[in-house]
């Protein structure tokens, strides 16, 4: 496995929950500028989030339980207007809530060819929910 989880969750989940949480936004009729300033982030990387060039290679939507805390932050961040520090908290979260269902294994497997999915348990032993509530 020369590509970790944690490479995996830094270089295209989080990017991919970032650029959705900047779709949901936008359906609800914010310009870049608004949502860059909700985001603490720049209104150049707003756009290429809506141009698809970044956080592109996982669909996010398609994963509707993920997709539907994507869609409640976006709400918070519109109603509270969170610092930057808990909307990455949130972001880092939902990376992790997202590697511990097994989401991204095929996704890993893709992008490894050495990674062998039937085998490797890494992050749902580690980020899965079970392992999350024996932590609490």
């Amino acid at each position: 496995m020369k590509t970790n989880a944690f490479e995996v969750a830094s270089r295209y989940v989080y990017p991919a929950l970032r650029r959705r949480l900047v779709k949901h936004l936008r359906k609800r009729g914010l310009k870049q500028t608004e949502i860059a300033e909700l985001l603490h982030i720049t209104q150049s990387a707003v756009s290429r989030y809506l141009r698809e060039e970044r956080g592109r290679l996982i669909d996010v939507s398609s994963f509707q339980d993920i997709d539907l805390e994507v869609g409640k932050l976006a709400e918070r961040i519109i109603a509270e207007r969170p610092g930057e520090y808990e909307i990455h908290t949130e972001l880092v979260r939902l990376s992790l809530e997202f590697l511990g269902k097994g989401y991204g294994c095929s996704f890993h497997a893709e992008i490894d060819p050495e990674l062998d999915p039937k085998k490797c348990r890494v992050c749902i032993e580690l980020f899965g929910e079970s392992q999350s509530k024996s932590r609490s």
